[in-house]
């Protein structure tokens, strides 16, 4: 058992948002040693542009955070769904809000297939979950299928350099690994998000997200690695937790990691 997974496989996304384990560890470094720290949830709030009394739909809320910070933003008479492939991942996000005074709905939902009428949204939000879509050409188009002609789309994701240290940290404690954190080629990305939108929508634009890490815990990095796509074995995970022990002592006791992260607006 040594591999790095495909995170667009559906074993490998079943799996992995079975439950908010795996997405609270990586939650918790970007918590602790973010060097923005405006907030990311905060940052996407700034871009949305909500409608009166308008309806929103949120494809993989995963445990609702985004809603959950954003608290006494959210306008007065909208109606949001939020949705999530995992069952486990949605009972979180109800669980996380479920003594809020704002009205959520809650639907398990594969975005290759919405189970709402054509029209019905007057904004539809992805929030890093495009990239684990098999077919994200047919979720686009049931996408732009529920939006109202005037509706916008907001989907964020990372760019082919995100986390680029830590990528080749990985691949320094093991060279067949060096691919951990690495988006693959035909994913959706920062730089090819664009391409992959204009096929469903005329107008569109990206705003990136200026942050980074400085990590001064190895154990808390280590989760984080351990929580996506690696595949080891105990003695492996051992090894690894001794390695980024060692590199972070040789680096004086903090490592810095670059991020690429950013949003997507796009519109008929």
């Amino acid at each position: 058992m040594f591999r790095v997974q495909d995170i667009a496989d559906p074993n490998y996304v079943n799996k992995q948002y079975r439950d908010a384990s795996n997405l609270n560890a990586r939650i918790r470094l970007h918590q602790e040693f973010s060097t923005n720290k405006y907030g990311w949830t905060r940052w996407l709030f700034d871009h949305f542009k909500f409608a009166s009394q308008g309806r929103v739909l949120e494809l993989g809320c995963g445990t609702g955070a985004l809603w959950l910070e954003n608290l006494a933003r959210i306008p007065t008479g909208l109606e949001v769904t939020l949705s999530d492939l995992s069952a486990g991942m949605l009972e979180q996000a109800q669980n996380n809000l479920s003594s809020t005074p704002s009205s959520f709905q809650f639907k398990v939902i594969d975005a290759q297939s919405i189970p709402f009428d054509d029209h019905s949204f007057d904004m539809v939000i992805a929030c890093h979950m495009l990239q684990h879509v098999p077919n994200r050409g047919k979720a686009l188009s049931e996408i732009k299928r529920v939006l109202k002609p005037d509706g916008r789309f907001y989907a964020s994701t990372i760019g082919f350099n995100h986390l680029k240290e830590l990528s080749d940290l990985v691949g320094r404690f093991d060279r067949r690994l060096a691919s951990w954190g690495r988006l693959p080629s035909d994913s959706f990305s920062l730089e090819n998000g664009a391409a992959q939108l204009a096929d469903h929508f005329a107008n569109f634009s990206l705003d990136r997200y200026p942050d980074s890490f400085m990590v001064t815990d190895a154990n808390l990095l280590t989760d984080y690695i351990l929580s996506g796509r690696l595949e080891i074995s105990a003695d492996q995970q051992l090894d690894l937790a001794n390695f980024v022990a060692q590199e972070l002592q040789a680096n004086g006791g903090q490592f810095y990691i670059s991020k690429d992260s950013g949003l997507f607006e796009a519109s008929a």
